[in-house]
């Protein structure tokens, strides 16, 4: 796996913990270039897009589009995936809970 799949796969994961985080599951994608850069992971907006599209794409989320930026609202598969439940092609697989 090359270093680029590999720090997109874990962009991904990041993106659905975000918005799993959030009381509604959703974010704006302004607020979740933030997130992945609290993680070291530094790119634009326009990079970010087109993470939530691959993850609209797989079902994780659902996207809309306000002016300049998109609104993610995670989906019942993705927050099945930030849980362990099921397993998402293309996102990093969540680490075992703490026991």
């Amino acid at each position: 796996m090359s270093r680029e799949t590999a720090l997109r796969e874990e962009a991904r994961l990041i993106l659905l913990k975000g918005l799993a985080e959030e009381t509604d599951g959703t974010l704006n994608s302004n607020l979740l270039v933030r997130e992945i850069r609290r993680f070291g992971i530094k790119r634009e907006r326009p990079w970010v897009h087109g993470e939530l599209d691959y993850l609209a794409q797989m079902g994780a989320v659902v996207l809309r589009e306000e002016g300049s930026v998109k609104i993610a609202t995670i989906t019942r598969l993705g927050r099945r995936h930030v849980d362990r439940e099921v397993e998402i092609e293309g996102v990093t697989r969540p680490s075992e809970p703490d026991a």
